[in-house]
């Protein structure tokens, strides 16, 4: 069965469900996810290999459906997550606060830390089917075709956590975002402070100006990394001035999840796991990541997806671009050393090393992904 198929077996409510079985009482091999299913009318309806995830069931349902060939797994009590969830986060849902003025992001970062490094198997079986939903939602967000392509033209964004709202390199990467959104890229980040923050809202500013950027930056800047007070009511400033935001895409972890999530983004692809994270931000970037300057996270990331470009890992051969001459040619030699790697390789002509936001979207439009042949 091809993908897109399967997907079109997949109900995520009560009336796309019922519309099916008005038409067909088939749902074999289907998936049913977090349904309300209580006082459904089962009969004649092929269960055979169908799977119920998180679905709302008396116990007479439930063996019922199980006695008729179906897969059953109930949803998990006393988590401050949902490990069958149908839709990425969005910034609000994170930091929706309960009634001890906790954000709805610390309260599932304190109950990942107090079994982080050894959780039982309930919590750790959650988190993976967490995870899984995750990338689900990302693939319909996306829309990968068959090849491993992507309907929108994602470009990732990484760099240092630490970046300040008030260096060059924050305005600089926000710069390169806008145009990319302008230019109609996707810009992905890794949902966090710093050159992750500026990446989002770059993206989001899209419909705005240069003008309007700086304004942005400058409303800011007086909390200048995610420790300072009020460095979060600063970014609701920023969008109650500029309300009409472009979609974009972040994708954190709560492995980090000290550092709080950036308000700037549209979607939140929130993850458990940090390695399936980084693995699937760098893998749905392929028409480009550009790394602006960071330090051993950002180094990592970099040999990652050259890593994933030397063996194309995913089918395509996609731009690797560096912001930041100072950090990537003077004090490190991180960019002479990847043209070395690169050397008569397939990717060998999609590598790039400015300070310009301008040259970087342009030498990104002249290099489209190039697929493995």
């Amino acid at each position: 069965m091809k993908q897109n198929e399967q997907h079109e077996r997949l109900f995520k409510t009560r009336k796309s469900l019922e519309a099916h079985l008005s038409q067909s009482r088939d749902l074999t091999a289907a998936t049913l996810l977090s349904i309300d299913l209580q006082g459904m009318d089962w009969t004649g309806v092929k269960v055979q290999g169908t799977t119920l995830l998180g679905c709302q069931l008396s116990m007479a349902e439930e063996v019922i459906l199980r006695k008729a060939g179906a897969y059953v797994y109930p949803r998990p009590d006393g988590l401050p997550y949902d490990p069958y969830r149908k839709r990425l986060y969005t910034w609000q849902e994170l930091m929706a606060e309960d009634e001890t003025g906790q954000s709805r992001d610390l309260a599932i970062y304190a109950h990942f830390s107090s079994s982080r490094y050894n959780p039982g198997i309930h919590e750790a079986l959650s988190q993976r089917i967490h995870d899984h939903a995750i990338d689900d939602c990302l693939r319909e967000l996306l829309a990968f075709d068959e090849r491993g392509m992507t309907a929108r033209r994602c470009v990732g964004i990484m760099g240092g956590h630490g970046a300040r709202r008030d260096a060059p390199y924050f305005y600089r990467t926000a710069r390169t975002a806008q145009l990319l959104a302008q230019a109609g890229y996707y810009v992905v980040s890794g949902g966090g402070p710093g050159i992750m923050e500026a990446a989002n809202l770059g993206a989001y500013l899209a419909a705005y100006d240069e003008a309007a950027l700086q304004e942005a930056i400058a409303l800011l800047a007086p909390a200048p990394v995610y420790t300072s007070p009020g460095y979060l009511d600063r970014a609701r400033e920023v969008l109650a001035r500029f309300p009409e935001g472009t979609d974009n895409l972040a994708i954190p972890t709560w492995f980090y999840g000290h550092e709080p999530s950036n308000l700037f983004a549209s979607h939140i692809a929130k993850y458990f796991s940090n390695s399936l994270r980084e693995d699937m931000l760098l893998a749905i970037s392929l028409f480009g990541v550009v790394f602006a300057p960071g330090s051993a996270g950002t180094t990592q990331e970099i040999f990652q997806d050259a890593a994933q470009n030397h063996y194309a890992t995913y089918g395509w051969y996609s731009p690797m671009v560096f912001l930041g001459r100072e950090r990537y040619e003077i004090r490190t030699s991180l960019y002479p050393l990847l043209r070395q790697l690169a050397w008569q390789q397939a990717y060998e002509d999609l590598l790039f090393l400015s300070d310009a936001p301008e040259a970087i979207v342009q030498f990104i439009q002249a290099h489209p992904p190039r697929p493995k042949v």
